[in-house]
């Protein structure tokens, strides 16, 4: 048992209960149903709780009771094709989940010498990546973008086009719209068939935004554990960041890079080693949207994401500008797997597409300024020929999914090199 002592903002500062660093309690009020909280830190004797609600209401003197128990998340079959909130309770008007089983939220992630390699494909049904920027079964993979580029467009085709058993994706600080948007029109009942969406929204605490995280990781590897291939998407890892910095400063940590503590840069790794693919059990692919501020891709969290996973996506605003959607810049963007995943006369395929692309945008300038004399320069007269041609076969619409060979071929038609 405890006390509440004072509230700071977002902080609750007690005279107990006795509790470990992560562990909860329940607020008791008078005149509202008790208040779940969280211990994030120690002061002078006293417990520092942070409250997955609204603090309106609470008094000093108000009774804290330990619960005793781990934070879980409810797993199972049935969530296929649900929305639910960061705590397992139905968000879609479509009834309880009567699911029996639990999973802890916090998992540790896998030990290095447990993990399975795996030279398996991962189709995501786009053809920007399929061909040129290849996933594996397992792979960790980022979306870095500025706003409004198409992040959110970009991920609903791989999760509806995706060959995967499960889909799971967790919806963390987007506004209430934009989740109704994903569910409705980006996935669809096609995306959703086969889907697990976890969300909390910008409004929430950001106790709550976090624990969404993880709780759309603990269901991913539930699945994954049952051996099933699985695809988890996070939109956004960075509003996690966010999320994880208010609980830091409000713990008392000291700013870093940005605002944002130390215990955000330590969070991330253990976040991301959470995913990969499990000796003896299924897949989990993750993708990650990075949003990046002012389209800086060298920000404090982008910078640690891009360190941290298997490649990444990036897309561009110019790209964007001039109607190139999905607008995948191929030349900035890297999968750290295509050697695993794919075989000589694909990635010789790979590179001569991104050495015309290349060739053609050092020239566009040039190009556009009317300087290019057809004759000087044979490459680069290829590349004025066929650059074009290859940014309107990667065009691809939202309901569009191509396959991994569909693509390769009609590449190797393009530039006229032999099929692989």
């Amino acid at each position: 048992m405890g006390r509440v002592a004072s509230c700071n903002g977002l902080v609750i500062e007690a005279i107990g209960p006795d509790l470990r660093l992560g562990e909860t309690c329940l607020l008791d009020r008078s005149d509202e149903a008790p208040l779940l909280c969280q211990a994030i830190g120690f002061r002078a004797g006293h417990v520092l709780l942070m409250p997955f609600g609204a603090t309106a209401g609470i008094k000093v003197g108000d009774r804290l009771r330990a619960t005793d128990k781990p934070l879980s998340i409810p797993v199972g079959e049935r969530l296929v094709g649900r929305v639910m909130d960061a705590f397992g309770r139905p968000l879609d008007g479509q009834g309880a989940l009567h699911v029996l089983h639990h999973t802890p939220v916090h998992r540790a992630p896998i030990p290095a010498l447990d993990r399975e390699d795996n030279d398996a494909v991962l189709e995501s049904g786009v053809l920007a990546i399929d061909a040129l920027l290849p996933l594996g079964k397992g792979q960790r993979i980022g979306v870095f973008a500025g706003s409004g580029v198409g992040k959110s467009t970009l991920l609903g085709m791989m999760t509806r086009h995706v060959r995967a058993d499960v889909t799971v994706i967790g919806l963390v600080g987007e506004r209430g719209r934009e989740v109704v948007d994903f569910v409705n029109g980006v996935l669809g009942e096609e995306g959703m068939a086969r889907a697990v969406v976890v969300a909390a929204t910008s409004d929430e605490p950001a106790l709550v935004r976090v624990h969404a995280t993880h709780a759309a990781h603990a269901i991913a590897e539930h699945f994954r554990d049952e051996g099933k291939d699985v695809l988890l998407v996070i939109d956004s890892i960075t509003r996690y960041a966010m999320a994880q910095r208010e609980v830091g400063l409000a713990a008392g940590e000291p700013p870093t890079a940005r605002g944002y503590p130390p215990s955000v840069f330590n969070a991330l790794p253990k976040l991301v080693e959470r995913g990969g693919n499990l000796r003896g059990k299924g897949s989990l692919s993750c993708v990650y949207s990075v949003l990046v501020e002012g389209d800086d891709m060298n920000e404090p969290v982008a910078d640690h994401m891009r360190a941290l996973l298997d490649g990444h996506i990036v897309l561009s605003r110019q790209m964007a500008n001039r109607g190139q959607l999905p607008a995948i810049d191929v030349l900035q963007s890297v999968s750290r797997w295509l050697s695993r995943v794919t075989t000589p006369d694909e990635r010789k395929l790979a590179e001569r597409v991104r050495k015309i692309l290349a060739l053609y945008e050092a020239s566009r300038d040039l190009i556009d300024m009317g300087a290019h004399q057809k004759g000087a320069n044979p490459e680069l007269d290829r590349a004025v020929d066929l650059a074009p041609r290859i940014y309107e076969l990667l065009i691809q619409l939202p309901g569009e999914g191509r396959t991994r060979q569909e693509g390769q071929s009609a590449l190797v038609s393009l530039i006229g090199e032999a099929a692989p």
